[in-house]
């Protein structure tokens, strides 16, 4: 139990997996969780070969609860956890009347559910050490309600409030929380596409997934609160905030309307 490790949910691909190489680079070992099927475990061994560090990888549905409750509570017992990188998170683009309800529990159950009890669960051990520390994933849709993904950035603003919650909460106590909110990010052929139908300005916010991770895992290290990465996403946050919230979610609306009008 003398090693430390930072836990990783989502860490198979895109954001996760860039989290992954960073903190392995920052000489961190590291638990990462993804789901079965997925490419990690040989993620896991090319990075603790390269880096050196020690990396332990489960596949499980974070979804799935008595999977959930049983890989948690062997996580707890067995490892010493003084990072958590919620992470893990889903979306999509279409209209309420043609979004399944069962996607829509998933998202609820993954953006929300996990996110609060995975980190209500490892909580007492990160309360073990001196400084410890919590990254959430928001994202730049939590700022606005937005058609057309609807349950998406009401789920990521949960996740900002309940960070900012726990941050006053857990500020005497050494553990520091932090909520970042990425712009776009090209993590799949799907969502590329979508990004890149939106021209110049759907690109301005845009940054690999290892320079993004590099810069939020610098301010969070650093104990910073909010983190939105990039001039353009800060920019574009100041602006939202000044205009009106029924003329901001038709505007931004407007924008997810014509994406999906060009991808159909």
């Amino acid at each position: 139990m003398n090693k430390k490790y930072t836990l990783i949910t989502g860490a198979s691909g895109g954001l996760g997996s860039a989290f992954a190489h960073c903190c392995a680079r920052l000489n961190r070992n590291l638990i990462l969780i993804a789901l079965p099927g997925s490419a990690i475990k040989k993620m896991g061994e090319e990075l603790s070969r390269f880096y050196q560090v020690d990396i332990k990888v489960f596949e499980f549905d974070l979804t799935d609860r008595p999977s959930f409750d049983a890989h948690v509570e062997m996580i707890s017992r067995n490892f010493s956890i003084d990072f958590l990188i919620n992470n893990a998170g889903m979306g999509g683009t279409v209209s309420m009347l043609d979004c399944a309800p069962k996607v829509i529990d998933k998202i609820i159950q993954l953006n929300i559910g996990c996110t609060a009890l995975l980190t209500r669960q490892l909580l007492p051990l990160l309360l073990e050490h001196d400084r410890s520390f919590v990254l959430n994933i928001a994202s730049m849709a939590a700022f606005s309600p937005i058609a057309y993904k609807t349950v998406y950035p009401a789920s990521k603003a949960f996740v900002s409030s309940f960070s900012l919650g726990l941050r006053e909460e857990m500020q005497d106590r050494g553990v520091s929380v932090s909520v970042a909110y990425p712009g776009p990010i090209m993590t799949n052929s799907n969502t590329s596409q979508r990004i890149l139908l939106q021209g110049y300005k759907g690109r301005l916010g845009l940054f690999s997934t290892m320079d993004l991770a590099n810069r939020i895992l610098r301010q969070t290290l650093a104990g910073r609160a909010t983190i939105v990465p990039g001039w353009w996403n800060r920019m574009n946050q100041k602006l939202m905030g000044l205009i009106p919230p029924t003329i901001k979610v038709r505007l931004i609306s407007g924008a997810i309307k014509r994406e999906l009008q060009l991808t159909h």
